[in-house]
């Protein structure tokens, strides 16, 4: 592994010579890039959006500046777009399309000439749209060219003491509903407080997905018991927040499981 990282740092320090816009979410995979590139050349660059909560784009300008990077904050409205709103099943290469399409305006008026981003190689085996858009628009993926996957991210990230190690992944939210599904801010606004409550009740990794009127909520399960003990606390708390139908997913936390 340590090999691996070698050969990335040396190539980060090249890219680096010619100066570094990279797209900074504040995930784990990002912020270690931000760690290797802090003494380059580097701007960072974050998307502000009804698909982020504020909580992460609030941690990447505390992080910027406890580095002193030159941090940017880019607001975008992606439901703007009508095709992104009506959520086809390649929704997230309209998106990257149009966020990237913004950072590499940023990148060439400050003569960057490297667009960098998180991707890593575990997501080249998953469906992914948005791949599609980085590759046609030339933004370099160091971590997926490295052959680095989220286990390794998470381990050199702990050797290099960055607190978030272990951070649980908070993808866009537009994932929470099915492909089809109209994409509208309330219903939106709507999950984030649902898992914000899923998360000051002890469930730190959760997706709370939307069918409708159904709410399913992944969890671990190691943690299903510490729900169902707490049940009616939790339930009245999201149908105060304008849950109807609350379901458990009995397969538990997954990744990507409206793709199926």
């Amino acid at each position: 592994m340590n090999n691996k990282f070698q050969k990335l740092r040396n190539n980060l320090e090249n890219l680096g010579k010619q100066g570094i816009c990279l797209a900074f979410s504040g995930g784990i995979d990002s912020t270690l890039l931000l760690y290797l590139c802090k003494d380059m050349n580097l701007h960072a660059v974050t998307f502000s959006s009804i698909f982020q909560p504020e909580e992460e784009t609030a941690f990447t300008k505390q992080l910027c500046k406890h580095y002193n990077i030159k941090h940017t904050v880019l607001e975008l409205n992606p439901l703007d777009n009508e095709i992104i709103k009506n959520n086809p099943k390649d929704r997230c290469y309209h998106c990257k399309k149009m966020f990237f399409e913004q950072i590499k305006s940023y990148a060439e008026e400050n003569n960057l000439k490297n667009i960098l981003d998180g991707t890593n190689y575990d997501d080249l085996k998953e469906y992914r749209p948005g791949l599609k858009a980085l590759k046609e628009m030339n933004i370099i993926s160091p971590f997926a060219e490295h052959k680095i996957t989220k286990e390794e991210i998470r381990l050199y990230a702990k050797e290099c003491k960055i607190e978030i190690f272990d951070k649980p992944s908070t993808p866009c939210l537009a994932t929470r509903f099915p492909y089809g599904t109209l994409l509208e801010s309330p219903k939106i606004e709507q999950v984030k407080t649902g898992e914000k409550i899923l998360k000051t009740n002890g469930f730190l990794q959760n997706r709370l997905r939307m069918h409708g009127d159904v709410a399913r909520i992944e969890i671990e399960k190691n943690k299903f018991d510490k729900l169902l003990k707490n049940r009616e606390k939790i339930t009245n708390e999201l149908k105060s927040a304008g849950f109807h139908y609350i379901t458990l997913d009995l397969e538990g936390f997954r990744s990507g499981s409206m793709d199926k």
